[in-house]
């Protein structure tokens, strides 16, 4: 099967399977969105949903938050991981957003990714999921269903992400990355994974995932 049938028949299943992916983290604005995000680092979704409603009771503002010490911070994500660099960084991100944003999100990435512990990635969903601007985050997931279907080479997210840009219409991007997610997490995981059954793979998946 060749690319742009891949892509079709990707899309179509997609569609079919998911047709109104939920935004997977809990949130009620572009801030308590951009910090979930940020927690969500090698930390699961259900876990940072967890965890968000205590933090949020406390700070659910910049304003709020730098209230809080960095050590309060860390206390009640440190079920999250990487609590002492993640803590860190939310104190740090809502200073800056007070005094260069006027405690407003930024809705561009320039100004996102240079907010402490915002990469490309984590400023991709917010751009997408709170500003609904088309972006293409690319986690662990979609990174690892799209080399095994063909559509990547698997080098680098970087290199993901420019491949699924030109592969898919923008129009798709932000339904699409939730809708990859999903599959993944169901049918298409990193271990113990059934290609012969796998709704995508047996169809048009990479021929050494039979061998």
């Amino acid at each position: 099967m060749k690319k742009p049938e891949k892509v079709d028949f990707i899309t179509t299943t997609l569609n079919k399977l998911y047709p109104n992916p939920p935004i997977p983290l809990d949130h009620k604005d572009a801030y308590t969105l951009l910090i979930a995000v940020l927690l969500s680092a090698q930390c699961t979704d259900v876990r940072v949903n967890q965890i968000t409603p205590l933090l949020f009771k406390k700070a659910d503002t910049p304003k709020k938050m730098v209230k809080l010490t960095v050590d309060e911070i860390r206390e009640i994500i440190k079920p999250c991981g990487l609590s002492p660099a993640k803590s860190k960084a939310i104190h740090r991100l809502s200073e800056i957003l007070l005094e260069k944003h006027n405690g407003i999100v930024p809705d561009n990435f320039e100004d996102l990714e240079h907010l402490p512990g915002v990469g490309h990635k984590t400023a991709s969903v917010v751009m997408c999921q709170a500003f609904d601007v088309p972006a293409f985050p690319v986690d662990t997931h979609i990174h690892r269903l799209i080399w095994r279907w063909g559509l990547s080479n698997g080098k680098n997210v970087e290199q993901t992400e420019k491949d699924c840009k030109r592969l898919f219409p923008e129009k798709s991007w932000n339904k699409l990355h939730l809708q990859i997610i999903f599959f993944g997490r169901k049918y298409c995981p990193a271990r113990g994974h059934q290609a012969e059954t796998c709704p995508i793979c047996s169809k048009i998946g990479r021929k050494e995932l039979f061998s």
